[in-house]
């Protein structure tokens, strides 16, 4: 990959079960060289998600990504690098908030979620280290990648503080990053993949590679 191509960031599935995944999780990793993977657990109590996140975290940890989370609390308690959080509407930006004020600065906060241009400002006026489009939202909501690609110029155009896109399939990867994301993530397309994750993750970080970023003045 070119040293101005956009970055892979790994979007895992829900995981309900640790044992079940942590191979398939270790595939993944020995096939791309994600920059980010944000560990997505089902719902459940803080001890048992802790539990699963301090068995995933140090396998992130070792490929050379930053694991993030979804929960302050168990980030903190995992050793995880940081969290990536819906960050929509007054109640997101007040959990960004509180997350900013017991994480930063040794962990990474993300914004994600952001349907709006103002919660997307709202978000960068904060200490955050991204800001995300197009992820997949709590409530099922998913961008179609016209929009993904439209926030990501737009935000890419005008501000300074990193962006993510969400391609919600592999053939959104390329567009995504050519479009000013500095990251390009990537989730379902790849895990249900019928060739396998590791063709798909290989085929993704080929069209990460091919993206070229327009010189700067």
């Amino acid at each position: 990959m070119a040293d101005d191509s956009p970055s892979l960031y790994l979007f895992t599935p829900v995981i309900e079960r640790v044992e079940a995944f942590e191979p398939m999780l270790q595939r993944a990793l020995d096939a791309a060289q994600p920059a980010c993977v944000f560990l997505r657990l089902a719902t459940m109590g803080d001890s048992e998600a802790s539990r699963i996140a301090s068995r995933l975290t140090p396998i992130v940890q070792a490929a050379g990504a930053a694991a993030m989370l979804a929960n302050p609390r168990v980030a903190a308690r995992a050793g995880a690098d940081g969290v990536h959080l819906a960050a929509s509407g007054d109640e997101g930006l007040a959990r960004l908030s509180e997350a900013i004020e017991s994480l930063k600065p040794e962990r990474i906060v993300g914004a994600g979620g952001l349907r709006s241009r103002h919660d997307a400002m709202s978000a960068g006026e904060l200490d955050i280290d991204y800001v995300a489009f197009g992820d997949p939202a709590p409530d099922g909501w998913t961008a179609e990648a016209d929009f993904v690609v439209e926030r990501v110029e737009w935000w890419a155009s005008i501000f300074n503080v990193p962006c993510v896109g969400f391609a919600a399939q592999l053939a959104d990867v390329e567009r995504i990053g050519s479009a000013g994301a500095d990251f390009v993530a990537i989730g379902d397309a790849v895990w249900s993949d019928p060739r396998g994750v590791e063709a798909a993750l290989r085929d993704a970080s080929a069209a990460l590679a091919r993206v070229v970023r327009p010189a700067g003045p």
